[in-house]
């Protein structure tokens, strides 16, 4: 089991190295500009040379932070950004849990608290303000959230995320509940922090939010948690509302997870009093 969960976690920190170069690569096609395009073959290496830079950077302790908590905060970020893929039944991985749908309910609520703690323990202002609207944007839409979530486990009568997949071979739930799809859509955008809800990092609000006194490695874990997530919703939004066969099921995530960056690319970031009577 323990090797299965360590292949699992290194096949998905791969992925989302590439699925960083990919992002900017597209964005800068977007912005009809070059993308990283030096390092490496067509700059495939520039993910790696990116990790290389921030783990190799020191990493200064302010004089004011709370240090064991600060220091704390990322590596719970990361732990429940890796702990939550434990729950998709991967090929390798024949680990899975039973219930996986309500302990993926349970453990997503968790990642609130890292990011409270870490603006908290940075003794920031802005820190904490990021940390503040974070508890906020989660409470707003964490009942939605949830309600959307039950619609495919009630109509498969099942609360494991392979027989969800397996339910919707003759009858996909997309197209039944199509506007429930972009409902959920747009939390899953506000759940990982991205634009046009990326709210608890606003630069133009908050400098750089929950995360602004954090450099070298300990940002690092940071900005890797974020996008696990993106690449574990993605996963999770085309096995509850798609379902289809193992050999399309990639090229469907791809495509969720494109839409990220198009969205991303097109839309500027939403204001927060509107978020909330959005939810």
């Amino acid at each position: 089991m323990v090797l299965s969960l360590l292949m699992t976690f290194i096949f998905i920190l791969l992925g989302m190295a590439f699925f960083t170069l990919c992002e900017r690569k597209l964005l800068a096609g977007f912005q009809l500009r070059k993308g990283p395009n030096k390092v490496g073959f067509i700059g495939l290496l520039q993910p790696f040379a990116d990790a290389g830079k921030l783990f190799t950077k020191e990493y200064i302790i302010l004089v004011l932070n709370n240090w064991f908590v600060c220091f704390l905060a990322p590596f719970f970020i990361m732990f429940i950004a890796l702990f939550r893929w434990t729950i998709y039944p991967i090929f390798f991985n024949y680990y899975y849990v039973e219930f996986s749908i309500l302990f993926f309910m349970c453990v997503s609520r968790l990642n609130v608290y890292g990011v409270i703690i870490a603006g908290w323990g940075s003794n920031s202002k802005y820190a904490l303000l990021g940390g503040v609207r974070a508890i906020a944007q989660t409470i707003s839409y964490e009942i939605r959230f949830s309600f959307i979530l039950l619609i495919p486990v009630f109509l498969s009568k099942s609360f494991r995320i392979l027989l969800i997949c397996k339910s919707q071979h003759y009858r996909v739930y997309l197209i039944s509940f199509l506007a429930g799809f972009f409902i959920w859509f747009t939390i899953v955008l506000a759940e990982t922090n991205r634009a046009p809800f990326d709210f608890v990092e606003g630069e133009s609000e908050l400098v750089r939010g929950f995360n602004v006194e954090y450099g070298g490695y300990i940002f690092a874990l940071i900005f890797i948690a974020e996008y696990i997530n993106i690449l574990f919703m993605s996963v999770i939004t085309v096995s509850i509302f798609i379902g289809l066969p193992c050999i399309i099921l990639p090229f469907l995530v791809l495509l969720v997870s494109y839409a990220f960056i198009w969205i991303r690319a097109s839309f500027p970031r939403y204001r927060y009093d509107l978020l909330m009577k959005l939810t």
